[in-house]
């Protein structure tokens, strides 16, 4: 027999559905951003605060861990609360834990008040989306998911080049403080737009065994990607241990989770073939993607010699078509197989991969920007008809739950990635900086050539063979670089078969609704 749901909310038409549109991707592109805009500000955040630069990178660390934390506790916290005092709860506390972010007077007190900043900004992006898909009529979810997805991935790249402005023309409090015109804007029209929305709530026990256990091994896995390649991985005891526990309490939550009879996350959500198709293809595909943001920046930065800003510009190249083409990804996706959209924006990614594999040290600003305008093309339809195809047939009260999950595995997989990708290309770099120093010797034709061709610019000595050492790292890191761009592309062809598992229902709202979600 079918549970009883509450019915969910009419949805908005006219300024109404244009306001609150407005107000949850304000608060959307506020969370995102903040996840990376702090990035280009460490070097600045340790001169200033009296720490070393590994300190300062805690301020990364701590944040993703605490929000890593929150996200996937969006649905639990739904039930208990309410959707829209939990929506305006974490605005509202992460416009304080802004302020005081800026405030800060030490290292420990930036750190404590980041860890709220990340705690609190967890259930604001799944809850953006769910009521996004609550405010829009049903035959228009595709373009509701269309426009977060488009904040969700431009937001990564604006991060960067925004802290980087703020940082060097500013200080560095100011990549805080921007969050509170913006966090006060989103707060006040969402509550006069969408605050009489409010879902219904129930008294549930608290699973403190699951909420302990979640947070142990998200803790110590997060802790463990985020300074792994700073302590050579598994050559430190430190990482073992996080290693050893985190996996240890994952078992341990798996189990407790699906047998607990209030579990703190909703895992039964896997058991829907489409969500768990969807959730593993997205989550995959993002790392992929977010791998190659992370790398490309600096490769760029560290050989090409880009500065962080212009490193950030070509790189952002991608966001164009990504935003002039979501709308209409948004319409088709009601009317057509979202497999084709996915597969068509896999075919683009894979194809600027493979492009980016023949580049050398010789690519110009010019070509680097409109390979990523050319991926932009598949960026319109990579996000949106996945994330439909997760949470489509889905009753309306689980939408804020599978937002959740589908949000916790894409963040986890792109820490992953970004960790573990940079650690191989730097290692692939020191082994091919290996095979072409086994070249260098008094009987190379080249080498001779070389120090002759230096020596004729009064160039000697020490100072030859440092610019010669020079030119090696950049064509270690060339070669490094074009086979981690070969491999994202293999491995996006590969989720092309993966992403055609799924078998879609019309992507439209929950069978529940009468007219949102």
């Amino acid at each position: 027999m079918q549970e009883n749901r509450p019915a969910p909310p009419a949805p908005l038409t006219g300024a109404k559905l244009f306001f609150a549109t407005v107000s949850l991707s304000l608060a959307t592109l506020m969370i995102v951003i903040d996840t990376t805009i702090a990035n280009v500000s460490i070097p600045a955040i340790s001169g200033d605060l009296g720490v070393s630069t590994s300190q300062g990178t805690w301020v990364i660390t701590f944040f993703a861990v605490a929000n890593a934390v929150a996200v996937p506790l969006t649905g639990w916290l739904i039930q208990r609360l309410g959707q829209i005092k939990l929506f305006v709860w974490s605005v509202a506390l992460f416009i304080l834990s802004s302020f005081l972010c800026g405030m800060a007077w030490n290292i420990e007190s930036l750190i404590g008040f980041r860890i709220m900043q990340g705690f609190v900004a967890g259930p604001v992006i799944p809850l953006s989306m769910s009521l996004l898909l609550q405010c829009y009529p049903r035959e228009k979810a595709g373009m509701a998911i269309a426009l977060w997805s488009m904040t969700v991935t431009v937001a990564p790249i604006a991060g960067p080049i925004l802290g980087g402005w703020l940082t060097d023309n500013i200080s560095w409090p100011w990549i805080f403080y921007v969050n509170i015109p913006i966090g006060i804007v989103s707060l006040i029209v969402s509550l006069i737009v969408i605050g009489d929305r409010e879902s219904v709530t129930r008294k549930l026990p608290v699973d403190k065994i699951g909420l302990a256990l979640l947070i142990t091994w998200v803790g110590c896995f997060q802790i463990m990607l985020d300074k792994g390649k700073e302590l050579d991985w598994f050559g430190s005891p430190f990482i073992i241990v996080l290693a050893v526990v985190s996996v240890v309490a994952f078992a341990y939550f798996l189990v407790w989770e699906l047998t607990e009879k209030h579990p703190i996350i909703d895992l039964s959500l896997f058991r829907i073939r489409n969500f768990t198709v969807s959730t593993i293809t997205l989550s995959l595909g993002y790392g992929v993607f977010f791998m190659n943001i992370v790398l490309v920046p600096l490769w760029l930065q560290k050989y090409m010699g880009y500065t962080a800003t212009w490193a950030g510009l070509v790189t952002a190249a991608f966001g164009i078509f990504a935003i002039i083409l979501s709308p209409f990804v948004g319409k088709g996706i009601s009317k057509y197989d979202p497999r084709l959209f996915v597969t068509f924006a896999f075919t683009f990614f894979s194809a600027a991969f493979f492009m980016r594999s023949g580049f050398s040290l010789d690519v110009d600003a010019k070509s680097i920007a409109l390979n990523h305008l050319f991926q932009g093309i598949g960026m319109a339809a990579f996000m949106t008809p996945l994330n439909a195809m997760a949470v489509a047939g889905l009753a309306h009260d689980r939408i804020g739950a599978a937002s959740g999950l589908i949000n916790f595995a894409r963040i986890m997989m792109g820490a992953f990635s970004a960790s573990v990708g940079t650690t191989i290309w730097e290692n692939r770099a020191a082994m091919h900086h290996a095979r072409l120093t086994e070249e260098i010797n008094s009987y190379s034709p080249v080498w001779q050539h070389t120090l002759d061709a230096l020596s004729a610019v009064h160039i000697r000595g020490a100072g030859a063979y440092a610019m010669i050492e020079n030119e090696i790292n950049r064509q270690s890191y060339m070669f490094s670089t074009a086979e981690m761009f070969k491999v994202s592309g293999i491995l996006i062809l590969c989720l092309i078969c993966v992403v055609w598992l799924a078998r879609p229902k019309k992507v439209k709202a929950g069978p529940d609704s009468a007219g949102g979600h």
